[in-house]
């Protein structure tokens, strides 16, 4: 017999649901009106620009029913963030809009909102507004992050140039060796191996403090997720110019390392693996020392990969310079 506690709590209606679990977390925004508006009013901040990013977080695709629900709620979240980290852009307010169908619980909501206001308090952000709906298909939760960067200083995918190296924040494949290990049945020697893989495609960490400490050093920047090979193919495409990246010199993780080796098979997942929401950019060879003294101010991994030349693309080289073939550079939408 279950317990009283361990009791699907039945799951009131949208305005309740809004006023117990979601407006409490708008508290510090006047302009959000305690969700008690259609809308939300934000005020410029002084010699700043606006910077907003929307994604959405859906049910099979990016996240599974068996997930913890307070995760779901924080990687959706984390992966909004990570865009703007890669901008150099600072988090202020963000908007969530909520799809549900009828299987998540008032215990699952519950969890859901305890993960946002952890990493609201984390990341100094609140909620300022949305929108929540039934759905007779998967959960969605999309969210908009409106942050700031000060005038002229958002980091671009368009600003690399030859001779400008490659780098890119902690680790790569970690997220996507975690799914593996959720759905396939892959099992590394130890635990606390799997522990740390699942770890990081549940919780992505926004590289925030270095993105900011990134402006006026980067030439061009984006977060890693699609892929490493994927993403930086888009500043290739934006820069004109062709990207070359040394498959050795891939950062990848001890626990990685133990599931896939350090093989030029496993580098080559590792590169065109999603899910890892780190910063992959590129910066004239000049700035290196400065990138690194910024690496170890905000107690970041930060690792020179490649490097960029005349012409068009993403490469993944092996020791002797040439081209590794994968079967895809990264996760494709459609």
């Amino acid at each position: 017999m279950k317990s009283p506690d361990s009791e699907a709590k039945v799951r009131p209606g949208e305005f309740e649901l809004i006023a117990k679990l979601f407006a409490p977390l708008s508290r510090g925004v006047s302009g959000a009106f305690a969700l008690t508006d259609d809308v939300a009013l934000l005020e410029p901040k002084p010699g700043h620009e606006l910077v907003l990013k929307t994604d959405s977080l859906i049910e099979s695709v990016h996240f599974l029913r068996s997930d913890p629900a307070g995760t779901v709620a924080q990687k959706a979240l984390r992966r909004a963030l990570s865009d703007l980290a890669a901008k150099g852009a600072e988090p202020s307010v963000y908007l969530l809009a909520l799809a549900l169908p009828s299987w998540p619980d008032m215990n699952w909501l519950e969890a859901f909102a305890a993960g946002l206001a952890e990493d609201q308090e984390r990341f100094e952000c609140a909620l300022a507004g949305g929108e929540t709906n039934a759905t007779p298909g998967p959960v969605t939760v999309t969210i908009t992050v409106v942050g700031y960067v000060p005038q002229g200083a958002l980091i671009r995918r368009n600003g690399a140039t030859p001779g400008d190296s490659v780098f890119v924040s902690g680790t790569i494949g970690d997220a996507g060796a975690g799914l593996g290990l959720l759905t396939n049945g892959d099992t590394p020697a130890r635990a606390a191996a799997r522990d740390f893989l699942i770890s990081r495609y549940r919780l992505p960490d926004p590289r925030l403090e270095l993105g900011r400490e990134l402006r006026g050093l980067a030439s061009a920047s984006l977060d890693v997720s699609d892929g490493l090979l994927a993403d930086l193919g888009h500043v290739a495409e934006a820069s004109q110019v062709r990207i070359e990246i040394d498959a050795a010199r891939v950062p990848m993780s001890d626990a990685l390392r133990e599931l896939r080796g350090e093989g030029t098979s496993g580098r080559a997942r590792a590169a065109t693996a999603g899910d890892d929401y780190e910063i992959a950019f590129t910066a004239p060879r000049s700035r290196a020392d400065a990138i690194l003294e910024a690496a170890r101010r905000t107690g970041t991994q930060v690792t020179e990969i490649g490097r960029v030349v005349s012409g068009g693309g993403v490469a993944l080289l092996d020791g002797s310079c040439n081209p590794i073939q994968v079967p895809r550079q990264g996760y494709t939408h459609f």
